[in-house]
Parts: C-alpha cells; structure tokens; sequence
C-alpha cells in the first residue's frame, strides 16, 4: 500500500477516533487490531469493534498477566463481542521457568524470552492473517519512539499502523470510557519491558 502519509495526517488532524477508524477501513482489505487488555485498551477495542463487529482482534498472551488483567480481559471479550484470535508461545511458563525464568532487561537471556513470549506469537499472527491495515493503541507520550510517529504509520512490511487515539491523553480515555461505560484495570504487567517507557520490540 503506497500512500502519501504526511498528507493523510495532516487530513486527519482534528478528526475522532472514529472518523479515524471509518477512513482506515475505507482503504482496507485486510484490517486487524492487537491488544494485550493492558490498560485503556478498551478504547482501541470498542471503536475498532463498533465500526466493524466482525474485526480481527489478536490477542497475543504472554502466559504472563495478572489475574486481573485475564479477569478484564474475560469482561471486555463478553461485553463487546470481540473476534478473538488468540496466540501464545510456543513452550508454556512453567517450562521456561526453569530453564531461563524471566530475565532482566539487563541479562543476554532477555532477546531470547522477549522473541519466545512476545515477538514469535506476533509475528506467526500477522504471517497467518496478513493485515494490510494494523490498529493500535500507540499515543504519543509513551516512549521517545512512539513520539516520532503519528497517528497513522506504515511498519517495515508495509502494513498501514493506525493509531486513533495517538493524541489523547489519560484524562481524555478516562472520559471515553466513562462515556461507553467501559472497564479498565491497572494491574498489568509486561515481563518483556519491565520499565513502562521501554519499547518491547513489536513497533519500534
């Protein structure tokens, strides 16, 4: 897909995630969104899902979340309906566990557990479904990278990275999810990153 996309986003400056995700679905053949239910997830998934009931929605578990998170995660597939598709690596917890545990950022073990937990269930979900358009839930603020972006991108395979909420803030999701009585939940954990401002190595 080749488009021109300093003027797509200069087109949709100003505009809703909604009015985001219409145009992104007028030029899609293939669309999917990712989640990880982290939280404010429920913003990308409801808007995704209101304009398109029957969307993709992959669902890359890394064995790895809280209880709370799978509990959210439970409530919000129940309550919108979603297509799940889920993915999961390859060798379960307990068996990495003992071989290499979950390893520091720091240790030369952490490439190999981000690329089992993480990078391999991603990649064999985007090779299974071949999505020319990708929504995410990416804002600006979170990490340097995500800072260089906008709200739409293209990826190094060329799939078109939509972002409707690139420019809301938290207050601003609070108020979306107050307005669509949506659910939320705080208590998530990314092994793969460990620090918030960390990129995991699915968009960077």
């Amino acid at each position: 897909m080749v488009l021109n996309l300093e003027q797509i986003n200069k087109n949709l400056e100003g505009k809703s995630p909604v009015e985001i995700v219409d145009w992104a679905l007028s030029v899609a053949k293939s669309p999917l969104v990712t989640t990880n239910f982290r939280p404010y997830e429920a913003a990308i998934l409801h808007v995704t899902n209101k304009a398109n009931k029957e969307i993709k929605v992959i669902w890359c578990d890394t064995g790895y979340n809280t209880p709370n998170t799978y509990k959210h995660a439970e409530a919000l597939i129940e309550q919108l309906g979603l297509n799940i598709k889920l993915y999961v690596p390859k060798q379960t917890v307990a068996h990495r566990n003992v071989v290499i545990g979950i390893p520091s950022v720091d240790e030369p073990s952490h490439k190999l557990f981000t690329e089992q937990v993480k990078l391999e269930p991603f990649k064999r979900a985007m090779t299974e479904h071949q999505p020319d358009v990708w929504f995410t839930n990416l804002r600006k603020g979170q990490t340097v990278f995500r800072n260089s972006i906008d709200i739409v991108s293209q990826d190094k395979n060329g799939v078109l990275k939509v972002s409707p909420f690139y420019n809301y803030s938290d207050e601003a999701l609070d108020l979306y999810l107050e307005e669509y009585q949506l659910p939320n939940e705080f208590k998530y954990y990314d092994p793969t990153k460990q620090l918030e401002n960390r990129e995991c190595g699915l968009h960077a």
